[in-house]
């Protein structure tokens, strides 16, 4: 049987897995969001709008029904309480910051803006999780006990992230080699 850990975590990579391809094409069905316009630049912002309310939704609705039917007692700590909310802050700040390089990217690889957007994202995130996490909770024997195998893992990541990136499949017609005259 799965721990229901795994079980959370591989629903977690299914949903952020489709997130980046679902709100692009979202922000690409506003007004203009795949067509120059004068709400080009504000497409992006209309889907994080609907991403902010599905966040209600789920984030705030969820939790209080859940906790409800569990019959909490409904006590916080001021230390929790603030750490949450630097954490709801940097994750809605993370979403809000993804929408705004789907929306710049979508001019460079069109439809496939999250093929680029995304491998940086979800590569990255884990390498900065890391460092974020050894710095609050350093390794017991310190950063020379790390087996090899981990930081070789951050660097493959890091690379794979990049090399993801860089060629990732775009929308545009490929370019002609010069000299070749255009059929009419």
């Amino acid at each position: 049987m799965i721990p229901n850990w795994l079980t959370f975590a591989l629903l977690t990579v299914l949903s952020w897995g489709v997130y980046g391809i679902i709100l692009h094409k979202g922000r690409g069905l506003m007004p203009d969001g795949t067509l120059p316009g004068p709400e080009t630049a504000n497409a992006s912002l209309k889907a994080f709008l609907f991403v902010g309310i599905a966040y209600f939704v789920v984030a705030v609705l969820g939790p209080v029904l859940v906790l409800w039917q569990r019959g909490t007692n409904w006590s916080f700590t001021s230390s929790g309480m603030t750490w949450s909310f630097i954490a709801g802050v940097a994750g809605a700040l993370g979403a809000f910051t993804l929408v705004l390089a789907l929306g710049a990217a979508a001019a460079i690889y069109k439809g496939a803006a999250p093929a680029a957007v995304m491998p940086i994202v979800f590569a990255g995130a884990p390498v900065v999780n890391t460092v974020v996490a050894m710095f609050i909770h350093p390794p017991a024997g310190g950063l020379k006990t790390l087996p090899w195998q981990f930081v070789t893992g951050i660097v493959l990541a890091a690379c794979g992230a990049f090399m993801v990136a860089k060629y990732a499949p775009t929308n545009r017609p490929a370019a002609k080699p010069a000299g070749v005259a255009a059929k009419h």
